[in-house]
């Protein structure tokens, strides 16, 4: 998911052009039976991590463990470990998704063989995978959830589940309090966002871009959530370090994309006329931004100050999530 360009019009060739469109436009239903081999791969990534996450946590090597000692039985924190599974596939399919959707918008390397048409295809078929992940991931934490308040009924229980997954504000331990609204602000972003691709000769080309740009600012949020309550990036070693660098070029591609911007009304050129003035004041600054974001990722990465807690010499005396009332 990124900014696009007004290509997405064009018509695609191949075998996915009947299949995908209804009078010349693509339809959510053709792009959800192109999505099939993309979510079957995702799927099939979450499940070596969920192997990767249950093997480590049940030979006491994991950062989870690590951080909350009370989780060192896989066997019974194993919808935990999916949810971080798919959180991890969702994060590293929302990179691809950038990324292509960054080429896309931008001015195409000519060593690039691949076709706009196909770029185009790949990036929405990834963003559909990227949002079902995100809500699997948001799911599982909430299923965990329900397992944990055993001592309350059915009803309350899934109110509860509910509650501290789906709604802003209402998880109140620890990190938590602010990495989960953070994580369900990229959520409640991302689907109305990505969708919005499906109905915008309804809401005009224009306002479609404009809306659709934003979507950068849902992997700002994947991110960040991850950074803060990812355990597995917690301590200051390479899992974490790898996190940082993959921002890297993404941080590029971006500042690549707004200084040679495929549409010629999306370049900076002059400011013109004193009316323009702080339209082109902005384009200028956010160039500025972008580019001092990727020499601080850089920096970050090199020096190894990425913000990483040391990990203790004996175990943290944590408990659990305090159980609702």
């Amino acid at each position: 998911m990124s900014p696009e360009t007004a290509s997405q019009e064009e018509t695609e060739s191949g075998s996915g052009k009947n299949r995908s469109r209804v009078g010349g436009r693509v339809t959510l239903r053709g792009d959800l039976r192109l999505a099939v081999p993309d979510a079957a791969a995702a799927f099939g990534v979450t499940a070596a991590v969920f192997v990767f996450l249950y093997v480590r946590m049940g030979s006491g090597t994991s950062a989870t463990v690590a951080v909350m000692p009370f989780m060192d039985d896989p066997r019974t924190y194993w919808m935990y470990l999916l949810s971080q599974a798919f959180g991890w596939s969702a994060l590293l399919w929302a990179w691809g998704t950038v990324m292509i959707g960054l080429l896309v918008s931008g001015t195409r390397p000519e060593r690039l063989r691949v076709s706009p048409q196909t770029l185009e295809r790949w990036h929405r078929t990834t963003s559909l995978t990227t949002m079902a992940l995100m809500l699997a991931h948001a799911l599982m934490f909430a299923a965990e959830l329900v397992r944990y308040e055993a001592q309350l009924g059915w009803a309350e229980r899934l109110w509860a589940a509910f509650a501290d997954s789906f709604v802003p504000g209402w998880y109140d331990s620890g990190t938590g309090q602010i990495a989960i609204p953070i994580g369900q602000a990229a959520l409640y972003l991302a689907v109305p966002l990505g969708l919005l691709f499906y109905v915008r000769h309804r809401i005009g080309a224009r306002t479609w871009r404009v809306l659709h740009r934003f979507v950068i600012v849902v992997y700002v949020l994947s991110v960040w959530h991850t950074l803060l309550y990812g355990t597995n990036v917690w301590y200051g070693e390479w899992p974490r370090t790898v996190l940082w660098l993959l921002q890297i070029p993404v941080a590029v591609l971006l500042l690549a994309r707004l200084v040679g911007p495929a549409r010629r009304s999306e370049r900076l050129g002059k400011p013109g006329s004193v009316r323009r003035l702080p339209w082109w004041t902005l384009r200028a600054a956010g160039r500025v931004v972008v580019a001092g974001v990727a020499v601080a990722l850089l920096v970050v990465a090199l020096s190894g100050r990425d913000g990483g807690r040391e990990r203790p010499v004996e175990p943290p005396s944590t408990s659990p999530h305090p159980h609702h009332s």
